[in-house]
């Protein structure tokens, strides 16, 4: 096991969706609050910020190696080298709330959640190749981290406020989920799952919301591992690297360090000798 390296540190408020660009071999992130992107390169240590706008609640690689960007209001857009396409404005119930975490399926569509908000709860919601928008979970808190089981016959979903993260059966063929079960409760006062992966072997990653740990599960919902991070907010995960063993994890609080740690809103990496698998690419308009 390598030492943990703190490889770029913007104070994030809220550093979430890290995801591994293969064809870049380059890590993405997000600041959510702040309405910040950033990328870093490993091969030569340096990160930069790469867009300011709205808030991005989710990201998503599309296989021409652009970004879909799931922001405010509903709104979905296509980045590409600071060039932004947009694809849906605004969803007319969304528009007081955000997306919040989204993830491609082995077919190309995307699942991606929005919050609850002061007049409605959020909801989960597939977006497929042709652009149409549906909804398939309604009575959302915050939707958060999800993937797939090594079958590809199983989707993960965690609602954080609920301190469940879900497996539902999934239908590569439509996308249609069901039997929608409860597969992990975390303890209460542990703070709350957020993002999440699942590695080559099935196993579950989960960042621990003002939890301070990153999380580890076998396919049987055991906990088999839980490495502590200098951050209380844990807020996500991705593997990358040329071989896919390089753990990538964000953290959040970085406007009060004081109270998150010390390293709170800072983006991490280590490499435990576990391999990890690529995300799926989003091929939604192509």
């Amino acid at each position: 096991m390598e030492e943990m390296e703190l490889i770029a540190d913007y104070q994030c408020h809220n550093a979430e969706n890290p995801m591994w660009h293969p064809l870049e071999q380059k890590l993405y992130w997000t600041d959510i609050p702040t309405g910040r992107m950033f990328r870093y390169d490993p091969a030569n240590r340096t990160s930069e910020q790469i867009y300011a706008g709205e808030p991005v609640g989710g990201m998503a690689l599309q296989e021409d190696g652009s970004l879909l960007l799931f922001k405010m209001r509903g709104a979905i857009e296509r980045w590409q080298d600071g060039k932004i396409t947009t694809l849906i404005s605004e969803l007319p119930e969304e528009r007081d709330t955000r997306f919040n975490d989204a993830i491609a399926d082995p077919a190309g569509r995307v699942f991606t959640g929005t919050m609850q908000s002061d007049t409605h709860f959020g909801s989960l919601y597939r977006l497929d190749t042709d652009g149409t928008l549906t909804k398939v979970l309604a009575q959302v808190d915050i939707p958060n981290g999800m993937g797939f089981t090594r079958d590809l016959k199983q989707m993960y979903y965690t609602d954080s406020p609920k301190r469940q993260i879900y497996i539902f059966d999934y239908d590569i063929t439509t996308g249609n989920l069901s039997n929608m079960q409860v597969f992990i409760t975390t303890p209460e006062g542990e703070g709350v799952p957020d993002g999440m992966t699942v590695d080559a072997e099935g196993y579950i990653w989960s960042g621990r919301w003002d939890g301070g740990h990153l999380f580890r599960y076998a396919p049987d919902g055991r906990e088999v591992l839980r490495i502590p991070f200098p951050a209380k907010k844990v807020s996500s995960l991705t593997f990358g690297g040329p071989d896919w063993t390089d753990i990538y994890v964000t953290t959040a609080g970085g406007d009060n360090r004081a109270e998150n740690g010390p390293g709170a809103g800072a983006v991490f990496r280590l490499n435990l000798g576990i391999k990890g698998v690529p995300e799926f690419f989003s091929k939604i308009g192509l």
